[in-house]
């Protein structure tokens, strides 16, 4: 990431104002002599003959650099560094004793008093100018760091308000999304229908429903977008139009009959058309798969068209599993595309489940997938359960299976319990 800030440009640039030098010593001479070396190269100085007149002076103005004798009458220039780190605080000034001491210990106790630099007496001019730019460097430094960390917390909390924005609107983006399944549960004329949709982010690009083409007979479909996330959940909600159970007239299964009612499509149809509507007016590198089932609640026929989608499984009254279909291929991939279809037969008591791919290829630990020979073991252990209760089972086994809770992909499922009429 870029830090583009006006701040970083003058925090790198040299200060404006001259810098303020504080020059403490008791001795006139001395203090004459480095306070006018300091005027002529450029800084402001300011002067105390002690201790307690430099610290009152910094309560008043606080210097950039400081240049104090350590030994002096009464608050020595160690005492005066330590009471001058107190008061400085946050804002850093750069201290440097001045001494005849060389003994270690004794450099040792100026570094723990806070000094940052020595200057041993007598001073030369070249070592005292090059000591004070050392200093500046490094307050030049600090003060650019400095500036840089306030510019990173100002961004760092710019992005934490944008992150709370963006949080907020995915989880209405959720709420919208699974509105999109108006019920997870219904019982209709000769069966029963529910519902699953869990996505593996806050939205995901997973959908099934159902819809009503006649009395007596129902479309059910479940779908699966490429990806992951809201771009995939757009092109979700806009699928989710053309099948559409509450405004039959832009349902693309459903034909205008001249009595004003309205009949199924053939499947394998319906996808050859959104196929090509997809290529031909969506500006989208997303593809899809689709299984689309029709109904008749009356005889227990079945036809269906496979795009890619699982295979759907039947799961007979006496306990068995059949699953159906030759896979197909996805939606919105290639043009002139055929998609045949099947037909399957319900008995009353059978059960038609159509799942998406998060649950056939949800990994174990080693990352060996479900598959469909494992999803038809787990549903054979879970024969005894039925309607909403199948399907909260089939995650909580699938959980089991994965060892985690959170599954990499979404995982959508419809089911038709069939009663007969």
């Amino acid at each position: 990431m870029k830090l583009d800030h006006p701040c970083l440009s003058s925090a790198a640039a040299a200060p404006a104002v001259a810098p303020l030098v504080l020059v403490v010593d008791d001795s006139r001479l001395q203090l004459r002599i480095l306070s006018k070396s300091l005027a002529r190269w450029g800084y402001e100085v300011m002067e105390a003959s002690s201790g307690e007149a430099a610290l009152a002076l910094c309560e008043e103005r606080m210097p950039e650099l400081v240049l104090s004798d350590w030994m002096m009458p009464g608050m020595s220039g160690l005492e005066f560094c330590s009471a001058f780190r107190e008061l400085s605080g946050d804002q850093y000034g750069y201290f440097i004793l001045l001494t005849a001491k060389s003994d270690k210990a004794e450099v040792a106790r100026g570094l723990d008093a806070g000094a940052d630099d020595f200057l041993t007496k007598p001073v030369s001019n070249a070592e005292l100018r090059a000591r004070i730019t050392a200093g500046q460097r490094i307050l030049d430094m600090q003060r650019e760091l400095t500036q840089k960390n306030r510019l990173i917390s100002e961004t760092l909390g710019e992005l934490q308000r944008t992150q709370e924005v963006i949080e907020k609107d995915l989880i209405e983006a959720k709420k919208l999304q699974q509105s999109l399944i108006r019920e997870r549960y219904r019982a209709l004329e000769g069966g029963n229908l529910s519902m699953m949709l869990r996505s593996a982010g806050h939205v995901g690009g997973d959908l099934v429903g159902y819809f009503p083409v006649r009395p007596g007979q129902l479309g059910l479909f479940g779908l699966d977008v490429s990806g992951h996330g809201i771009s995939s959940a757009l092109m979700t909600a806009r699928l989710a139009g053309y099948l559409s159970a509450t405004t039959p007239d832009q349902n693309v299964a459903l034909a205008l009959q001249p009595d004003g009612s309205y009949a199924a499509r053939p499947p394998g149809e319906v996808i050859e058309e959104l196929n090509e509507l997809v290529l031909d007016e969506m500006d989208t590198e997303h593809y899809f798969t689709l299984m689309l089932a029709i109904i008749d609640i009356d005889s227990g026929a079945v036809t269906i068209a496979q795009a890619g989608h699982p295979h759907p499984a039947l799961l007979r009254s006496d306990g068995t599993v059949e699953q159906s279909g030759t896979g197909g291929f996805p939606v919105g991939l290639l043009s002139g595309i055929k998609f045949d279809q099947f037909e399957m037969q319900m008995s009353p008591g059978d059960r038609l489940l159509m799942l998406s791919d998060g649950v056939t290829e949800c990994p174990d630990a080693a990352g060996e997938m479900l598959g469909e020979v494992g999803l038809a073991d787990m549903l054979g252990d879970l024969r005894r359960f039925s309607g909403p209760a199948l399907l909260s089972a089939l995650l909580w086994k699938l959980s089991e299976y994965a060892g985690s809770r959170d599954f990499p992909d979404d995982v959508s499922g419809i089911l038709f319990e069939y009663l007969g009429t």
